[in-house]
């Protein structure tokens, strides 16, 4: 039976590139975003290979995640996997010097908004006694560096949850996985120096990064194993990047 994959962040970088890529593969696609332009442009593209529904929404607010998801249509209510792909950074300063309004949308998109859609969605997959839930963490997660503290934090968060979803869930045959990717160049540098496209621009130069397409073909291939294969949690670094802040820019 054809499945169903509900994507969050679907409008750019890996959420874009993995809606992509499962529609090429067959499977329905429930794309949810802020920017509806986007969501418009890229559910005409993709409904040449599959059916494609839109939602527009804030992760970061539950009224709006929770009347989204109950607003699906009947061929589109059942949802066999989950990518909890919104997320954000804002700011790159000290702990000391923090922006509080920067921690905020780091805690609400990061770990508040991936709770929001998990709990719309986790009840239908427990009633199946199916499902599969995927969570896009960070090497931020795995291990802290300079300035990064509270979205270090927030993504040490997506890691502690996807392990306890896991043990939660493992009663009801739902299987949870997270992915740690390093440097992917996306938009992700842009939004943390707010806007600032040349500083961003320099994240990403003298090494090839990842890019959106390697950390979608990851997903593909983790969500399509047998069912009684979980691939619980992989970390993916470009060759160029040894660690959190090690960069061969020489590469």
């Amino acid at each position: 039976m054809q499945q169903t994959a509900l994507i969050t962040g679907a409008t750019s970088g890996i959420g874009k590139a993995t809606a992509q890529l499962f529609a090429k593969n067959n499977i329905n696609l429930i794309i949810c975003g802020r920017r509806i332009e986007k969501l418009q442009k890229l559910q005409q593209e993709l409904s040449v290979f599959t059916k494609v529904h839109i939602l527009q929404f804030d992760v970061r607010y539950n009224e709006e995640v929770q009347n989204a998801i109950n607003s699906l249509p009947s061929d589109f209510k059942q949802i066999d996997i989950l990518i909890n792909n919104a997320g954000n950074a804002h700011g790159l300063d000290s702990i000391q010097n923090g922006n509080i309004d920067d921690w905020d949308a780091m805690i609400d998109g990061n770990v508040k908004g991936l709770l929001y859609v998990s709990k719309a969605v986790i009840p239908q997959m427990v009633e199946r006694n199916n499902g599969f839930i995927l969570n896009i963490g960070s090497i931020a997660g795995k291990e802290v560096y300079p300035n990064g503290n509270v979205y270090c934090a927030s993504k040490f968060a997506v890691n502690a949850l996807n392990k306890g979803m896991r043990i939660d869930l493992n009663q009801h045959n739902i299987r949870v996985c997270a992915i740690h990717p390093g440097l992917v160049e996306t938009e992700f540098s842009e939004v943390r120096f707010k806007g600032d496209s040349e500083k961003a621009k320099t994240v990403y130069q003298g090494y090839k990064a990842l890019q959106p397409e390697d950390i979608a073909d990851i997903i593909h291939f983790v969500v399509t194993r047998p069912y009684h294969v979980n691939i619980e949690d992989l970390i993916v670094y470009p060759t160029a990047q040894a660690s959190a802040t090690i960069v061969n820019k020489n590469a």
